[in-house]
């Protein structure tokens, strides 16, 4: 297998000239983060994904974790990377310096992320969990448990994860059976931890839960989704509950096991090192759980988690595709098979000399900065959105948060998946060998669509909550700025590239507009036709979003080859991206748009019998 490098140079391109890191840094409280600062971290970064956790995932995925006598055993290597990562106090970037975080941007900790994820998609999961379960009980948890909980969470030393899914409940969480009961604050059973707030015993059983149980830590810190009994029905009755592996013990010591078994360990595609563990709770009388802000409202509060961990799952399909590519790419600059179609009287070349092989290499490098460059520039937002000192401008930003974190989660992981499966093909018949690796990039990408709320349920949030619900006027705020970047693009037309970009661009933002004019007005009178295609729209979006930021990158490009400044060969190559996504992907717009304007009709006329 080839060796992973962090693409540090695309990775700081972005940050600086798309994504507005000096913008970032202008915020109250994130002053620290220069670009040398940045810089240096991306280096460190880049160092522990090369250096330690690449290599630990081919073994990962061989070895996988086993369930022996109830205890998860995890592949060779892994309990010491993560040492190394709690070591570095790489959990902690973007959290607050009060609880042991360091403050840093989240643009910061995107970039971060996906390198964890492209060095090793199995481990990045677990500090993934644990940031969502941060963000939850930095929003909801009362000031006891932020105390206990949160500087172990954030150094890493303790992980979090999200139990949500049982056997009847998937994606219908109304269907959620686990059920919660107060203690009585006299019993001496909680005496230890009464000053954590209201106890509950917890019964019930979660399925697909990652890093369910492990030895990487000391404590696992379970964020349970149960129903207290005399709720409602459905989601409304639902609370939210943490229920630790291990209690408090006196004096802010771990104390005795809680009430979890391990059931089962799940045999999954792909992502063998990653544990997906089937847990009971409260087979000896109700597991421990404290709630988490009010009683029904945890579908409310786990919200926070999830949206959170949408970003970070769109961040796998960016990071899993910049490993596919450099797989493919190492490959296809070695392997030597046929001649050149210039020079057919000559010896053999390598396949990177052929055109497809380049369209497909070309094809995996544009898509993958483009969703680089989404991804990024939603950090930046979610920065502005939590720091800007106007509140309308932050309420602005967070809206356009809102509508972009489905486009990163589906249209990033679907990207990714292509991404990977483009990837066996550069290598031909070798690809479908695991020896060589290709594969395992394919097996583990595939996941990345289905959790979290599976790649159509983030379409039906999109086309419903995000766009019909404020009709439309985040996303075509969004396109308006779009279609504004025109000016600028003019101003460098008399470059062939240039003008092509703008040219596809243009094109690309009326198709949104014209898209999303029809979904505002179709949406309160035929529901039906407009979710049969939710899909088209999201891709649409992604795709012209995606566009827009390549664009921007190539106007940066452009103006550093004019100066003569920076990375010459880089600059040009980033131009050939953008150009690329341009005519094989901006071309797209129009026929996404068609789809699900016109597409719709027969899905929502055609019944189950029919399919």
């Amino acid at each position: 297998m080839s060796a992973y490098t962090a693409p540090l140079a695309d990775m700081s391109f972005v940050i600086n000239q798309v994504a507005d890191l000096m913008g970032v840094a202008a915020l109250p409280g994130l002053e620290e983060a220069t670009p040398d600062l940045v810089e240096a971290i991306l280096e460190e970064a880049g160092k522990l994904g090369s250096e330690v956790l690449a290599p630990l995932n081919r073994v990962g995925d061989q070895q996988g974790c086993v369930l022996e006598n109830g205890v998860v055993r995890n592949p060779d290597g892994f309990k010491e990377a993560y040492g190394k990562f709690v070591e570095g106090g790489w959990n902690g970037l973007p959290f607050d310096p009060e609880y042991g975080g360091q403050g840093l941007p989240w643009l910061v900790s995107t970039a971060v992320s996906e390198i964890w994820c492209s060095a090793n998609m199995a481990f990045s999961l677990c500090p993934a969990l644990t940031v969502g379960a941060i963000e939850l009980l930095t929003t909801h948890g009362t000031r006891e448990l932020k105390e206990y909980y949160l500087p172990r969470l954030i150094t890493g030393e303790w992980n979090g994860t999200m139990n949500l899914t049982e056997p009847q409940a998937g994606s219908d969480l109304g269907s959620v059976r686990t059920k919660a009961w107060a203690v009585d604050p006299s019993d001496a059973a909680i005496s230890t931890f009464s000053g954590m707030g209201a106890c509950y015993r917890i019964t019930g059983q979660k399925i697909f839960v990652t890093y369910g149980d492990h030895g990487l830590t000391d404590n696992i810190v379970h964020m349970v989704l149960a129903r207290v009994a005399g709720g409602p029905d459905g989601v409304k009755g639902l609370s939210l509950f943490l229920v630790p592996k291990v209690l408090p013990g006196a004096g802010g010591s771990l104390g005795k096991r809680n009430d979890i078994r391990n059931v089962s360990l799940e045999h999954k595609l792909g992502i063998h090192a990653s544990p997906t563990l089937v847990l009971s709770y409260g087979d000896d009388g109700g597991a421990i759980g404290f709630l988490i802000g009010e009683e029904q409202r945890g579908i409310e509060y786990i919200f926070t988690m999830m949206n959170n961990a949408r970003l970070g799952i769109g961040l796998e399909g960016v990071g899993i595709a910049e490993r596919a590519y450099q797989h493919a790419r190492a490959y296809a600059a070695e392997r030597l098979q046929g001649r050149n179609v210039e020079n057919p009287g000559g010896g053999s070349v390598t396949i990177d000399h052929h055109p497809d092989v380049r369209r497909m290499l070309l094809s995996m490098k544009a898509r993958t900065e483009a969703m680089r460059a989404l991804a990024y520039f939603s950090g930046s937002c979610l920065d502005k959105a939590r720091r800007l000192p106007d509140p309308e401008d932050r309420l602005e930003q967070q809206a356009l948060v809102d509508l972009l974190i489905p486009v990163v989660k589906a249209w990033s992981t679907d990207t990714g998946i292509d991404v990977a499966n483009t990837g066996i093909q550069v290598h031909g018949g070798m690809g479908y060998i695991e020896e060589t690796g290709a594969a395992q990039y394919l097996r583990d990408a595939r996941i990345a669509a289905i959790y979290e709320g599976t790649n159509g349920i983030q379409a039906l949030d999109l086309v419903g909550r995000k766009v019909a619900r404020d009709e439309g006027r985040t996303v075509l705020a969004l396109a308006a700025t779009i279609k504004a970047l025109d000016k600028k693009l003019a101003t460098v037309s008399g470059d062939h590239n240039m003008a092509v970009i703008r040219g596809r661009l243009r094109t690309g933002v009326e198709a949104l507009n014209h898209a999303t004019r029809w979904l505002v007005e179709t949406y309160p009178v035929n529901v039906a036709a407009v979710t049969a295609g939710a899909v088209y729209y999201l891709h649409l979006l992604g795709t012209v979003t995606g566009g827009w930021l390549m664009a921007r990158a190539a106007l940066a490009a452009e103006a550093g080859l004019a100066a003569g400044e920076g990375d010459l060969d880089f600059l040009r190559a980033k131009l050939v991206t953008a150009r690329f996504y341009a005519d094989h992907q901006l071309v797209g717009a129009a026929a996404l748009a068609t789809a699900f304007m016109e597409g719709g009709e027969i899905v929502a006329t055609s019944g189950p019998e029919l399919v």
